[in-house]
């Protein structure tokens, strides 16, 4: 029996958008993002606690993941991320609002933990893991998501050569759209910086509102419910490790199926790849 799986393309499910945009405070990054569909605000900046913003996202059915919450914390971050991966629940749109809050926080933290031993970039490796870490349950979200960054003046050769995100510098290339939001009169506007999205274009602009994203987009998509990803049971826990005691499978077997399936635990694999997994060793058992 073969074992390719690959499906026709037509029966592939259309993804719901993940994408990331930046732009100068008050260009209108945050107001316009939380009219998305029952939208999961995490405020790391603390920046939308005001009246006019939470009344807005109460009247479009979201909910409000603050400071006081742990929003200050990137691996609490990550963990509410996991939480709405594998919880049921209503919501349909993740907003992070900022990304560059915290990624720079953790920043700071290394520089100030390395001091002298802080060279040729070491002081990212630990942000650059967490914001790996933190796009890898994004990957397996059901949910529009959208990751607000900070703006920052892009250099070469000792002059500006424009604007960018302020954040892991390779964040772009993980998600499918990158926006750069700007003022233009009393209009906002969304300039495509990166696309792999057929109706958005390469350095074209649209109006920067949900109407006009979604019209582009797709509504159907954006409004689709939210599934939860199942993880491994109890069960198939027990099974795995049993399995594992027989076959005496290295750690180093393991480290290739948790990066195969981008998860840091066994516990934390969805169920149909553990599935595979034990299938496969129960295989090689006969």
């Amino acid at each position: 029996m073969s074992r390719l799986k690959a499906i026709d393309p037509k029966n592939a499910e259309p993804k719901k958008p993940k994408i990331l945009i930046y732009g100068k405070p008050g260009v209108g990054k945050t107001w316009h993002s939380l009219d998305f569909p029952n939208v999961y605000y995490i405020d790391t900046e603390g920046g939308a606690s005001r009246d006019e913003y939470t009344d807005k996202l109460k009247n479009s059915g979201g909910q409000y993941f603050g400071q006081e919450q742990g929003a200050s914390s990137f691996l609490e971050v990550i963990e509410q991320v996991k939480a709405l991966t594998t919880e049921k629940h209503a919501f349909k749109t993740l907003i992070i609002d900022s990304l560059s809050k915290i990624f720079n926080n953790e920043l700071v933290k290394e520089m100030e933990r390395l001091g002298d031993k802080d060279a040729f970039g070491a002081s990212k490796k630990h942000p650059v893991k967490l914001t790996r870490i933190l796009l890898n349950w994004i990957d397996k979200l059901d949910m529009n998501v959208i990751l607000i960054c900070q703006e920052r003046a892009e250099w070469a050769n000792e002059k500006q050569i424009g604007v960018t995100f302020d954040g892991w510098d390779k964040l772009a290339y993980e998600l499918d759209l990158c926006l750069n939001i700007v003022k233009r009169g009393s209009s906002r506007k969304a300039i495509i910086t990166k696309s792999r999205i057929k109706n958005f274009p390469d350095n074209e602009q649209f109006d920067w509102s949900y109407q006009e994203f979604s019209n582009k987009y797709g509504k159907e998509i954006i409004n689709q419910d939210s599934k939860a990803v199942v993880l491994a049971s109890e069960e198939q826990l027990s099974e795995f490790e049993s399995l594992r005691k027989v076959m005496n499978i290295q750690q180093e077997t393991i480290d290739k199926w948790l990066e195969q399936a981008k998860v840091d635990l066994i516990e934390e694999m969805p169920t149909q790849f553990i599935a595979k997994i034990i299938d496969a060793i129960k295989a090689k058992l006969k």
